[in-house]
């Protein structure tokens, strides 16, 4: 398999599997079962309108990543879009943390997701190396 190949495998791969991620996370905001969110450090949710529209937000942003894992020529603006996401959710994460250090799930989220940014960008600096532009 010819190195650009390999790497635009990998870029969708892990394209892919951010949206997967996403999609779970989203689906357990929507249910936001207390038990766990109690195991996580949250308070349980009386109101559920919020978490309910962070699953959404969730939801709509895996949409994104799966467009651009199906054909990142054509949606390399929707990649490019995904780093911006993931380095923004990791500032958020990690402000979060610092003003409330108790809920490490934050901490871990942010982390989580600072990764998913740094592998994300590595994969599309490679591949945009490889992969003209389409006009």
């Amino acid at each position: 398999m010819a190195v650009s190949t390999r790497i635009a495998t990998f870029l969708k791969i892990w394209l892919w599997l951010m949206a997967f991620h996403s999609f779970a996370v989203g689906l357990g905001l929507i249910w936001h079962p207390a038990i766990l969110l109690s195991r996580l450090g949250y308070v349980p949710c009386s109101e559920p309108f919020f978490p309910t529209q962070g699953g959404v937000f969730h939801i709509v942003m895996a949409v994104g990543y799966s467009m651009a894992a199906w054909n990142p020529s054509n949606f390399r603006c929707l990649v490019i879009f995904s780093i911006v996401v993931k380095v923004m959710a990791t500032v958020f994460l990690a402000v979060y943390w610092f003003i409330n250090p108790s809920l490490w799930v934050v901490l871990m989220s942010g982390l989580a997701d600072g990764a998913m940014a740094i592998i994300l960008a590595f994969l599309y600096n490679r591949w945009r190396l490889i992969e003209p532009v389409k006009e």
